[in-house]
């Protein structure tokens, strides 16, 4: 067998499966495997900066450990657009209301940019005070807001993939996303050493030279992202006509969105707060919770994606008006991730030691390091109920009941668990915040879920007129476009 024959049984296209019907198991799984490598690719990123980083000082490790959290933070505030835009396309889609798609996607698009540019602003001139803030100490501040000022100047970049992204995996292509994204980080990847320490040519910029390597190569794969859409001859199709800001649209969106950016935006504020708890301790316990945070990114990858993939299933089942599938979509996800996250939780508590060393020689930072993933590697598989059941709520519609399930799980019970525990135990007390709140999250999104409140959420009941299409190869023009009151 060829490899091209190998790749083809992997990698099938939006119009080789159907998500609202026949089985679930293989379009869950056509759709989710291209979203675990882009996701995975997406944290190459991340990794790569961490590995080379962590070779150039342990200062620079620690400043990454406080910057990666907060642009997290940045992104995740206009998130909520991009998940809007995402649950908006696949129930149309499964309503088989393709121009109504078209026109949601090109109005996500416009939005998220403009909101894109308020954050970078405000992020650019209040990101030391806020890095302070956090506890950042002066031997990492200087390192951490050079980072985050520059990428707070390419969050457009960083921003606008991330909705090229949403806006495709809501139409049902995840492989063109993975491809865009293959290239890009292949250039972050190649650009880091060389801004980092200097090599060639190019002028030894330390920690900035991560972001600069990012924002650049970001910025190629938005480019090749909107010539895509704007073609439209894969996945979604945006047109120029329909961009113009309809604020009635938004309100639209921002009705969706808004508890969707808060959901993030409350995650990514728990890791920041838990920076403010790890703070209180030496700088290699700072650094071992940045790569304990980055080790979760590349091992929850398949939960996240699988929670996308049922996002999408769900929502284009809701159109297509079959919650019960929607329902056995997210049965079949929890118990398939649970079942995965667990094995893999095995297998990171067996190798902890090899694994964290692949970041640092510190031998402080490894041992406290193999502390932290030990601890909470045995409830991995919560993570995955979790996110599975997270993911058909935003399918359906149901942002605000998914933001609550976030905010109880880190905020009622992951810091405040985290904090007593490092007045008690030390590290190992914020540690066990993740183990508490896995194992919580996990019955609480399964109990809330079975109560079956989402099933009544149609989205496409809510009518955008977007006018006639004109005859011949003429794109849809946008006629008195209005939406109706919720």
């Amino acid at each position: 067998m060829s490899l091209r024959d190998s790749l083809s049984g992997l990698f099938k296209s939006k119009e080789e499966f159907d998500l609202t019907s026949g089985g679930i198991g293989k379009p869950l799984f056509y759709l989710a495997l291209p979203i675990v490598i882009t996701n995975l690719l997406q944290t190459a990123y991340n990794l790569a900066d961490t590995f080379w980083l962590g070779q150039y000082s342990t200062e620079a490790l620690a400043a990454i450990s406080f910057g990666f959290p907060l642009v997290f933070l940045l992104i995740s505030l206009g998130f909520g657009i991009s998940i809007a835009g995402s649950v908006l396309v696949a129930q149309y889609v499964g309503a088989g209301e393709e121009a109504e798609a078209e026109y949601a996607a090109s109005q996500t698009v416009t939005f998220a940019v403009l909101a894109s540019v308020v954050l970078g602003a405000g992020g650019y001139f209040f990101v030391e005070d806020v890095l302070r803030l956090l506890g950042a100490s002066p031997d990492v501040l200087p390192g951490a807001t050079a980072y985050m000022e520059v990428i707070s100047l390419g969050i457009v970049f960083l921003f606008g993939f991330l909705v090229f992204i949403s806006l495709m995996r809501g139409y049902g292509d995840t492989i063109t996303p993975m491809l865009v994204m293959f290239g890009s980080v292949a250039i972050n990847v190649a650009l880091d050493p060389f801004l980092i320490f200097g090599w060639w040519i190019f002028p030894e910029l330390g920690v900035a030279g991560a972001a600069y390597a990012t924002v650049f190569s970001r910025s190629l794969a938005l480019f090749v992202g909107l010539v895509i859409m704007f073609r439209g001859n894969r996945g979604v199709q945006i047109h120029l006509d329909q961009m113009r800001p309809d604020l009635d649209y938004f309100r639209r969106i921002a009705s969706l969105g808004g508890p969707a950016s808060f959901e993030v935006t409350s995650r990514a504020l728990s890791v920041n707060f838990l920076l403010v708890v790890v703070g209180l301790f030496a700088t290699p316990v700072v650094a071992a919770f940045g790569i304990g945070t980055r080790v979760f990114s590349v091992v929850f990858l398949p939960a996240i994606a699988v929670a996308q993939g049922v996002e999408t299933m769900s929502g284009q089942n809701i159109g297509a008006g079959k919650p019960d599938r929607a329902e056995a979509t997210a049965d079949f996800a929890a118990k398939g991730m649970f079942v995965i996250l667990s094995a893999m939780g095995v297998l990171v508590f067996v190798f902890t030691e090899p694994i964290v060393a692949v970041f640092t020689t510190d031998q402080a930072v490894v041992d406290e390091g193999v502390t932290f993933l030990r601890t909470v590697a045995p409830t991995f598989g919560m993570l995955g109920i979790m996110r599975a059941y997270g993911g058909s709520f935003r399918g359906a519609g149901k942002t605000m009941t998914s933001a609550a399930l976030a905010i109880a799980t880190l905020w009622v019970v992951r810091l405040p668990v985290a904090w007593f525990g490092a007045q008690s135990f030390g590290p190992v007390g914020i540690w066990y915040g993740f183990v508490v709140s896995n194992v919580f999250g996990a019955a609480l999104a399964l109990a809330w879920y079975k109560r079956g409140t989402w099933r009544d959420a149609d989205l496409t009941d809510e009518q955008v007129a977007v006018g006639d299409e004109f005859d011949g190869d003429d794109d849809p023009e946008l006629a008195d476009a209005t939406s109706t009151d919720d």
